[in-house]
């Protein structure tokens, strides 16, 4: 990533915090939808939870791009435990058009051609830290 896609990934991640509730119910509504084999992989009594720790973990990723070595031996950790979990390597992409999808509904205007490349780049960065530690 280039230091303005971090910017751009950083700042609009500030517009994202103020919906993050919202949010996170985009995304795993639309993770379900083009993925219906994730689902299985959630309870609904425990969904409530696993959307606040995903805006948790969002959040803590975009602050660490900045210094990405400092944030990859916590993304690897997260791709074991996934892969414990049953995710397969497949559904990294179903995750990473959710949340793309999430984001330009969330940012309305300010989902640029620039966000979604930079958007892109922080999600191709971290879906190939974690695809290589769970494999």
């Amino acid at each position: 990533m280039t230091p303005d896609q971090t910017r751009i990934v950083q700042t609009t991640w500030k517009q994202v915090v103020p919906i993050a509730n919202t949010a996170a119910d985009l995304f795993y509504d639309r993770l379900f939808e083009l993925d219906p084999t994730t689902r299985p992989l959630f309870k609904a009594e425990t969904l409530p939870e696993q959307k606040r720790k995903l805006m948790t973990m969002l959040g803590t990723v975009v602050a660490g791009l900045s210094r990405p070595q400092d944030i990859i031996p916590a993304a690897e950790a997260l791709a074991r435990r996934h892969a414990g979990y049953g995710v397969a390597d497949s559904q990294y992409d179903s995750v990473g058009a959710a949340l793309l999808w999430t984001l330009e509904r969330g940012l309305g205007p300010a989902w640029t051609e620039e966000a979604q490349s930079a958007w892109l780049a922080a999600y191709t960065l971290l879906a190939g830290v974690m695809r290589k530690a769970a494999a």
